[in-house]
């Protein structure tokens, strides 16, 4: 009987169904960890990049020289350094083009940070969604298969004279399990989900301000009627 009530004995001993829904509870488990393990390397990546480059752009480097410091990455340009290439590109252009009211260089230059941020936003909530949806109906598949484990126990049961505990024994375990499985897949997901959708946040929060703390040097170099930036070799990301 120990062998028998065993978890690998359990299973082997369970319906199709159940075992259906455990694999299913295992695979989803899987891909749960692997997301949370890609998205925390992610997210903590994201905010060391931003620290860095708001670091070095506070440092009173030339924009222009910083410009062409990040061109130089092409497609690996990423975070803080997207915004701030994305909007700095769009105002040179802009302010090299004849009869431009400084309206218009300011409102094309933040809508090419917006764009900007979004595309970021949609990199750093990539898969989180998978994350939260593994949580939520993770403990709903187990309780699909605990329910249809009791249920077949007592089906058996009820085609015998004398019911005993070691008959229904391995039937509500099984079942049991299913369910242990469902929360064993959910809860990672949802603590993971909570906190990177928090971290998300704080980066979003960071990116905001970052846009608008240039947005205001622009404004004030445009305001100031400060000659236009040098021509830059441009890099199409």
């Amino acid at each position: 009987m120990e062998a028998d009530m065993s978890f690998l004995g359990l299973f082997l001993e369970a319906s199709l169904v159940v075992k259906a829904v455990m694999i299913l509870l295992v695979l989803m488990s899987i891909l749960s960890w692997a997301l949370i393990f890609q998205r925390r390397k992610i997210l903590d990546q994201a905010q060391s990049e931003a620290s860095q480059f708001e670091e070095r752009f506070w440092s009173g480097v030339d924009l222009a020289k910083l410009y062409k410091e990040i061109s130089v990455k092409g497609g690996k340009i990423k975070g803080s350094e997207h915004l701030f290439h994305s909007g700095f590109r769009e105002f040179a252009r802009l302010r090299q083009v004849r009869n431009m009211d400084n309206l218009s260089v300011m409102s094309g230059t933040q809508r090419a940070m917006r764009v900007a941020h979004s595309r970021e936003m949609d990199r750093l909530e990539k898969h989180l969604t998978v994350l939260a949806t593994i949580g939520s109906i993770s403990p709903y598949i187990g309780l699909f298969g605990t329910v249809w484990g009791i249920m077949n126990a007592f089906i058996a049961l009820g085609s015998v004279q004398q019911a005993t505990l070691q008959m229904v024994a391995p039937g509500i375990a099984e079942a049991l399990i299913a369910t242990a499985m469902g929360l064993f897949a959910a809860i990672p997901a949802v603590i993971a989900y909570n906190k990177f959708a928090n971290q998300v946040g704080v980066i979003d929060g960071n990116y905001i301000n970052f846009a608008e703390e240039f947005t205001g040097i622009l404004q004030r170099q445009v305001v100031s009627s400060a000659p236009a930036p040098s021509p830059l070799r441009e890099q199409e990301a």
